[in-house]
């Protein structure tokens, strides 16, 4: 029987393909879960299964990341990383870009940010690098002014210059959408607009430029970074077929970022 095994493993070897092996992913729903079942038949013909968890929030994939019930995660950009290394200590790394997800403005009750009325509600995030993030877009369009001391983690007490004394809902990123009917507007991540039928090109008064440092990563354990698996799904992200399918499902709403 052992003779059998070792001969069999030498002609899996010989024969170029190799052990197949088993991981765990955790994304959050969306764009991040449909382009991870892509990139799970790609990984497949390389030798290595993918099983894909989805959660519905940013803060349990990290976690879940760090405990080892994942192998990896693909959800967040690196400013988010750094935040929750920097909070929580976690161990982790990113291994390679994913994609670019434009946050955009939405709203139900006006066609452009110039058209909100003074004391006006708008909702963003309420994690550090995300609700920065959308206070740095209500900036560059010259709704407000922000301390650029704070830089990406800008808060709504870093807002020097109000003029429409815009108040700032600060809700869970997964709340967002359903908050357009209760606030003037919001200030939404496109895997969350996305989710609920909004697209950045078309329904969003405002979007982030493409100069925007957020592209999302492949995060494992940095105790895992060199590990063979981690080269095969990087490579099998980074397949050209991928790229094509997120140009082709998303129609510009995200960017390939590799």
């Amino acid at each position: 029987m052992m003779k059998f095994l070792v001969t069999a493993a030498l002609a899996a070897l010989v024969s170029g393909t190799a052990l197949a092996e088993d991981i765990k992913i955790g994304v959050t729903p969306g764009e991040h879960a449909q382009i991870m079942e892509k990139v799970k038949d790609v990984a497949a013909k390389k030798g290595l299964n993918i099983e894909i968890l989805e959660f519905s929030d940013y803060v349990v994939p990290n976690q879940a990341l760090a405990d080892g019930d994942l192998n990896a995660n693909s959800f967040q950009h690196q400013p988010y990383l750094d935040n929750q290394i920097a909070d929580r200590g976690f161990d982790l790394v990113g291994v390679g870009k994913t994609i670019t997800t434009p946050m955009g403005v939405y709203s139900k009750k006006v066609k452009a940010l110039g058209e909100l009325a003074d004391g006006a509600t708008v909702a963003i995030p309420n994690d550090p690098t995300n609700g920065g993030r959308a206070l740095l877009i209500l900036a560059k369009e010259g709704l407000i002014k922000v301390n650029p001391e704070a830089g990406l983690k800008a808060g709504p007490a870093d807002v020097t210059e109000n003029p429409k004394n815009i108040t700032f809902a600060e809700l869970d990123a997964a709340q967002l959408p359903r908050s357009l009917d209760d606030v003037d507007a919001a200030v939404i991540n496109t895997n969350y607009a996305l989710e609920a039928g909004l697209h950045p090109k078309t329904d969003a008064i405002a979007i982030e430029g493409a100069e925007s440092p957020y592209a999302n990563l492949i995060v494992v354990r940095s105790a895992d970074k060199d590990a063979p698996w981690v080269k095969t799904l990087v490579e099998a992200y980074h397949d050209d077929s991928i790229k094509t399918f997120i140009n082709e499902e998303f129609k510009g709403a995200l960017i390939p970022s590799w």
